[in-house]
């Protein structure tokens, strides 16, 4: 059995183990609409603080301590503009043309007179900046609901969002060198990187009276604002009226 075969045994057993404990506990729903999961969600996302505080977050803190900002922000803007061509595809996929045009543009610029995007010229010319990613996409085909998802080690997701990263990280092109060759380090790299950009907003999650909360709130809210494109549909107020 391959290493990469026993680590997904492994990350299914834990799963499960999760599950089982959750199902002879009570956990009080605080979303029950779209986080239906929580008892799970809350174990997993306890475990990824753990692992976060424990070898994540040091080592970021480390990285940002040794790391000048100028060079940071062009290891950022690298591994953005490496992801570039994932959102210009998507963008097709949406039906979104002339944006993907923009898109191709971006990453066509950047990749020159940005020096393989360590600097972000297009943003300085102007040239619009999107996020897209299949989550999105499978969002604007219909699949405008979903669940929250909680992943060890990983970010949170929705349901629907999960199965699109599996089609990011196939097309991905530091996701490829990790499949294709074994090579983690471009990987590690955009990890390390990406926490410490997220560092300045650690005292106001550990200010808060419940993380769990305010992260799947701050990443569900920010979700819908990435799949409307910016504008999200107004609440329907009549008919939270009606529940009370």
């Amino acid at each position: 059995m391959s290493r990469k075969t026993w680590v997904y045994a492994a990350a299914i057993v834990f799963q499960l183990f999760i599950l089982a404990g959750c199902s002879s506990q009570q956990v009080t729903m605080t979303d029950p609409e779209r986080d239906p999961w929580e008892a799970y969600n809350r174990k997993i996302h306890s475990f990824n603080m753990a692992f976060d505080n424990a070898i994540f977050r040091p080592v970021a803190k480390g990285y940002d301590v040794v790391m000048p900002d100028p060079p940071q922000r062009g290891v950022r803007n690298f591994f953005r503009n490496l992801a570039y061509p994932v959102t210009a595809l998507n963008l097709v996929l949406q039906g979104k043309f002339e944006e993907s045009l923009t898109a191709t543009g971006r990453f066509l610029m950047n990749s020159t007179v940005g020096v393989l995007g360590f600097f972000d010229v297009a943003t300085k010319l102007e040239m619009p900046y999107y996020e897209e990613d299949f989550g999105q996409t499978l969002a604007v085909w219909g699949w405008k609901d979903s669940r929250y998802l909680v992943i060890p080690i990983f970010v949170p997701y929705t349901a629907r969002d999960f199965i699109g990263r599996g089609f990011y990280g196939y097309f991905h092109p530091v996701r490829f060198a990790v499949r294709e060759y074994n090579n983690y380090i471009p990987l590690v790299v955009d990890l390390i990187s990406l926490r410490a950009e997220l560092l300045p907003f650690q005292e106001e999650l550990d200010a808060a009276n419940d993380p769990y909360v305010l992260v799947r709130d701050v990443w569900l809210q920010n979700r819908e604002f990435r799949i409307y494109d910016g504008e999200p549909p107004e609440p329907d107020y009549d008919a939270l009226l009606e529940e009370y």
